[in-house]
């Protein structure tokens, strides 16, 4: 089965090669494979066995595709993908502000008639889920497309359903979902239950809901679940800035990795017409702390989004562990309120976003309560004295194992300390300065081991990671001051 998925994902990958020299980037191609397959599959599945009613309209459908050459073809797709654009449910999701990218008619051609040669509904979801998801793979590992920054690695991701063990009849969110991996893994968790129809139909139709702020990564993200089984012919994800205001949902579990960066900003044009960058503060009841850090926004937005005794787990970068200020605040209110109970320190040179050091904190819920709920915060240092590198040493789940033994999703109120794994009391925690959780107690062997220090592009990682974090808390300071 693998084997056939790379095969397909080779042959699709490498017609992209040829369509690049008309400037035709990664990103685009998956794109327009997205319109492409999903008008194959619907038209596939009103022929036998199936016999559905076309969910597409006769004169804009995969035939009339078909049907049509030369510039009359180029016409044709761009009309159909401007139609479609303007329904609703899923084909407006998939659609919307669609554009054709493959300018030379007789490679759209080409690449038409190489769709039309495979049956994609016959495939089994397994396959032609790996086929996307190893598009989308390809897509992040292309520094230039800049789509990284919304693919989480895939080890990762199962690391950490595999901990927090998400179950059938959950309800389960990610507002800043991207291609859609978290919801992925979760389904995948999911369905190793014996299932019975209904609970089959609750997963497919009503378990997930996902969203993010950019039009294209939404429009990959549908198609990744559709082609995985999940939705129908309204779409699970939608176009929106999660941040905006309390959507009023609440859910059983939250998986998610929010943007990187510091601000919440957007470009306003000013008097002089210049394009200004305008940082966004969000004014919210729901949030105990205001403040224009858009992480620490994502925090308080995702213990808003749980339901009572909902868990989380959500990335975070090491400033909203030490930031004062807002950030103070926030983790004094989260560590009363909620049951934080582990912190995954991860190592460097994991995530497409270069210098990113990042965290995974996993918390549930509580009811209000006279006393704090986090009675012990357990940490696993994955970072000290580990180098990883996305292409010779990427992280592979096999080096997870160890934190997921330690953190025991069985039953984890029984834990053990290891090297790597500590737990520190709700009154450590609350004596350090700025109530600051980024703690670590390992030696660092590559400052004192000048014999085997490590190689020269994972240093130099380093001095950038290093000089970022410093420029990000000087910012931090100019802001306080009112600087802006």
């Amino acid at each position: 089965m693998a084997h056939e998925s790379s095969t397909i994902v080779q042959k699709l990958w490498n017609y992209c090669n040829v369509l690049r020299d008309d400037g035709v980037s990664y990103g685009d191609y998956v794109e327009q494979l997205t319109y492409l397959l999903f008008l194959k599959m619907a038209d596939e599945q009103t022929k036998p066995p199936f016999n559905k009613p076309s969910i597409i309209p006769e004169e804009f459908d995969w035939e009339s595709l078909l049907k049509r050459d030369g510039d009359a073809l180029e016409v044709h797709y761009r009309h159909i993908l401007e139609t479609l654009g303007r329904e609703s449910g899923m084909l407006g999701v998939i659609f919307r502000k669609s554009q054709n990218k493959v300018q030379d008619p007789a490679k759209l051609k080409r690449l038409i008639t190489y769709i039309d040669g495979e049956t994609w509904v016959g495939l089994d979801i397994d396959v032609k889920g790996e086929i996307y998801e190893g598009l989308l793979q390809k897509n992040a590992e292309d520094i230039k497309s800049g789509a990284g920054q919304y693919f989480t690695p895939r080890p990762l991701i199962k690391a950490m359903a595999d901990v927090t063990r998400p179950e059938p009849g959950m309800t389960i969110c990610d507002p800043a979902c991207g291609t859609g991996g978290f919801l992925l893994a979760a389904h995948e968790y999911i369905s190793k239950y014996p299932l019975d129809k209904e609970q089959k139909e609750f997963l497919k139709y009503n378990t997930y809901k996902g969203v993010d702020i950019v039009d294209n990564v939404v429009r990959l993200c549908v198609m990744n679940l559709y082609l995985h089984g999940i939705g129908g012919d309204e779409s699970p994800i939608k176009v929106d800035d999660s941040l905006i205001s309390d959507p009023g949902d609440r859910y059983d579990m939250v998986l998610t990795n929010p943007p990187f960066g510091r601000k919440s900003s957007m470009t306003i044009t000013s008097v002089e017409g210049k394009a200004e960058k305008e940082s966004l503060t969000y004014e919210r009841t729901d949030f105990w702390a205001t403040t224009s850090n858009k992480q620490l926004n994502f925090l308080q937005h995702v213990k808003t989004l749980l339901r009572i005794n909902g868990k989380a787990a959500i990335v975070v970068p090491d400033n909203v562990l030490f930031e004062g200020g807002a950030g103070e605040t926030i983790r004094k209110k989260l560590l009363r309120e909620c049951d934080v109970h582990t912190l995954l320190r991860l190592p460097t040179g994991i995530f497409y976003a270069q210098g990113v050091k990042a965290n995974v904190l996993f918390f549930d819920r509580k009811p209000a309560s006279e006393n704090p709920w986090t009675e012990k915060l357990w940490i696993y240092d994955l970072r000290t004295n580990k180098h990883f590198t996305l292409k010779q040493n990427p992280l592979r789940y096999e080096d997870l194992q160890d934190f997921i033994t330690c953190y025991n999703p069985e039953n984890r109120f029984d834990r053990t300390e290891t090297e790597r794994f500590r737990s520190f009391t709700y009154d450590e925690l609350m004596q350090r300065d700025k109530v600051s959780l980024d703690i670590f107690w390992l030696k660092d062997e590559s400052l004192e081991d000048t014999e085997n220090l490590p190689d020269p592009d994972v240093i130099a990682g380093d001095i950038v990671e290093n000089l970022e974090a410093a420029l990000e808390q000087l910012s931090s300071i100019y802001e306080n001051l009112g600087g802006e």
